[in-house]
């Protein structure tokens, strides 16, 4: 079980925007492949973030979710030139990809 010295906030905090996310698109657009990529991406993200809050190098899940959730967004900004949601979303998951990826070269 997680520590509170090593639980991963940002990475729960991350995954739980992505899923609020879709729920929200669902909401305003009544988008179902908004709700369910957004909670099966921000489910991925958040157990990734405990499997990395129990071993901290255990990170390769949420680093693989957030690189494919940043590079279907990118696909999908520059396909629709729509900045919301995809921007956003873009810039919270490449900060989760530097962060991750800096942690799975260095340990």
């Amino acid at each position: 079980m997680p520590g509170p010295d090593t639980t991963d906030y940002v990475t729960y905090g991350i995954g739980t925007l992505v899923a609020l996310g879709g729920a929200f698109g669902y909401y305003k657009t009544g988008s179902m492949m908004s709700l369910g990529s957004g909670l099966l991406f921000g489910s991925v993200i958040l157990y990734g973030g405990y499997l990395t809050s129990v071993n901290r190098k255990d990170c390769l899940l949420a680093f693989l979710a957030s690189l494919t959730l940043t590079g279907l967004m990118g696909y999908r900004l520059a396909v629709t030139g729509k900045v919301m949601p995809a921007a956003p979303i873009i810039v919270i998951n490449l900060f989760q990809v530097l962060r991750l990826g800096f942690r799975l070269a260095v340990d």
